[in-house]
């Protein structure tokens, strides 16, 4: 069974310009599913209609069975949502936050003491419960959060960027955290400006471009659009002319069939092949024979990144501008 279900979703303002042209979606109740798209793409957009905060201009969504146009009120009882800005209040403890998120989603009141123990516990604030979380690093932050999210134990969590700006282990451990969520059979839908963390954590990965669903498939499907092991080549201060000369000499090469597989980088080329590995050093001879520089070299697997670069040929850019466009068009009546 579904648990989200979204079809032909748009979101046009009075101007005209649609911040979502056309996103259709299926989500499996216990999935962990990653929703990617750059600057302007239109993925907080798109989340914000998911979670009721605003309304599309065609389209419809089901949440937990319910219509998020005709029944907004359910919707929001069945779902965890954490936005990108945190929503705690940092001259409250943590317990307190987490008791005025219980009082907010109505958990009966001879239950709250053993939830707010057990979300303590689950994100590793029990020995600060009882600190304003106005001391708390971001990465604390951000866990009470997650808690306060899960008070009402929803069976979909949406989690929008909620790894933005933290460091390297701040990051890894609300991986953990979200994958102790998912374990327990909740749907969690990402959106995140650090496409490993989506290939870490989620079953399935939509790229959204331009309002518009672009590709869909779990990590190792999307990697294999890259056709091939990815080669970077990097030149010492090349040229214009010693870029084109070394991308000719590349589409020359053994590793080539598809001239679109060598692309210029700043300072080298970027190359996809299936011989990569095989012919890589036959190409580092060519490209010295033809006066080039070498200062860098290396053959590796695709990632998410090469995928985002090779079906919309730009490289990723995660934060979603034009998700504030949305939110005040929604508030000021522009959006239609």
């Amino acid at each position: 069974m579904s648990a989200i279900d979204a079809d032909h979703l748009e979101l046009t303002y009075a101007d005209g310009t649609r911040a979502v042209t056309d996103v259709s979606l299926s989500i499996d109740e216990g999935e962990f599913f990653g929703f990617l798209g750059s600057n302007g793409a239109g993925k907080t957009t798109t989340i914000k209609m998911l979670v009721t905060l605003l309304r599309p201009t065609s389209g419809s969504v089901r949440v937990n069975g319910h219509d998020v146009a005709d029944e907004p009120r359910a919707v929001r009882k069945s779902i965890g949502y954490m936005a990108q800005e945190t929503s705690i209040d940092e001259e409250l403890t943590a317990r307190e936050n987490i008791r005025y998120a219980c009082e907010a989603y109505g958990v009966p009141r001879d239950e709250r003491a053993d939830r707010i123990d057990q979300l303590l516990d689950l994100v590793d604030l029990a020995g600060v419960a009882d600190k304003r979380a106005k001391g708390f690093s971001g990465g604390m932050q951000k866990r009470l959060d997650v808690a306060t999210a899960l008070v009402h134990e929803p069976p979909v969590v949406f989690l929008d960027e909620p790894t933005t700006g933290l460091d390297p282990k701040a990051r890894n451990r609300l991986w953990d955290y979200f994958e102790r969520i998912n374990e327990r059979g909740t749907t969690v839908f990402l959106t995140t400006q650090y496409l490993e963390e989506a290939d870490h954590l989620c079953e399935r990965i939509s790229v959204i471009t331009d309002g518009e669903i672009e590709v869909s498939g779990s990590p190792a499907e999307l990697k294999s659009l890259v056709g091939g092991d990815v080669l970077e080549v990097e030149f010492d201060e090349p040229s214009d002319d010693d870029l084109e000369r070394a991308r000719e000499v590349a589409i020359d090469s053994a590793l080539v069939d598809d001239p679109d597989a060598v692309e210029r980088t700043e300072a080298g080329l970027f190359v996809t092949s299936t011989e990569a590995r095989r012919h890589g050093t036959d190409l580092l001879v060519a490209l010295r024979e033809a006066g080039l520089t070498i200062v860098g070299f290396n053959v590796r697997s695709p990632t998410l990144d090469d995928v985002f670069l090779t079906v919309t040929g730009e490289e990723y850019e995660g934060g979603d501008d034009r998700a504030d466009e949305a939110d005040v068009a929604a508030a000021t009546g522009e959006a239609r």
